[in-house]
């Protein structure tokens, strides 16, 4: 008997076969959540969103969800940290997916007590669902043979853009006298955002600011600039 938690309300479908389920991501990005949210709804799962671990707790504390999407990094600790806090959580358990744009911290994840492991980018309905199936109890599987499809879903263009200007505003924080930690967490975010937008300048901006060191100042004036043209580009659609 499974440990986990079925909703018996709905029953899943091939088409459909997260029917039934709800989904909690825990996701600081808006970008990454808006492809999540697209998935789930194409696979019939409900979704709930936590950004950060504290927003997470306060959700875990009033429902307990089917399977659990956790980001590695979060701007208010590890990833790591929350899929071992469900994993001790008493009663049944959500299957818990651990995800991140670097590949290394698949094996934090699955040491943590994750079922598995989503890269970043998560666009691949196929993907998708395939990694959520592969880690449910066989009862929770629709039955029947299942259509695979290919589809690739693209996330709306103004959720990259308040994902950009969020980090427009830390780097500026930082310039004004923030503490110097909140970088690598700029650098694995802006990191993370590059990856699920595809764009290999934003991934080169990322590395700027993780600079062993700490950035330059040219660095840091590259970067913002950046940042500028993309949330000006992305305000344009």
């Amino acid at each position: 008997m499974s440990d986990t938690i079925p909703n018996p309300t709905r029953t899943p479908t091939p088409e459909r076969p997260l029917t039934g389920l709800t989904v909690l991501l825990v996701e600081d990005s808006r970008f990454a959540s808006e492809a999540v949210r697209l998935l789930c709804l194409r696979s019939g799962a409900r979704i709930r969103r936590a950004d950060c671990l504290a927003s997470a707790d306060r959700h875990l504390k009033t429902y307990r969800p089917s399977i659990a999407i956790v980001d590695m990094g979060l701007p208010d600790g590890s990833g790591g940290d929350l899929i071992a806090e469900i994993r001790g959580l008493h009663g049944p358990h959500p299957v818990i997916l651990g995800t991140s744009g670097d590949t290394a911290l698949k094996e934090a994840a699955l040491a943590a007590g994750a079922n598995g492991f989503l890269d970043k980018p998560i666009e691949s309905l196929a993907l998708f669902q395939d990694t959520i199936l592969s880690a449910l109890p066989e009862e929770m599987r629709p039955l029947g043979w299942r259509p695979l499809a290919d589809l690739v879903v693209e996330p709306d263009p103004l959720a990259l853009r308040d994902d950009l200007q969020r980090l427009s505003n830390l780097l500026h924080a930082v310039g004004a006298g923030m503490p110097l930690p909140a970088l690598p967490y700029a650098a694995h975010f802006l990191s993370s955002v590059a990856r699920s937008a595809h764009d290999a300048a934003l991934g080169d901006a990322a590395q700027r600011l993780g600079r062993r060191g700490g950035p330059s100042r040219d660095d840091m004036t590259r970067v913002t600039e950046l940042l500028d043209e993309r949330i000006a580009a992305a305000g344009a659609f």
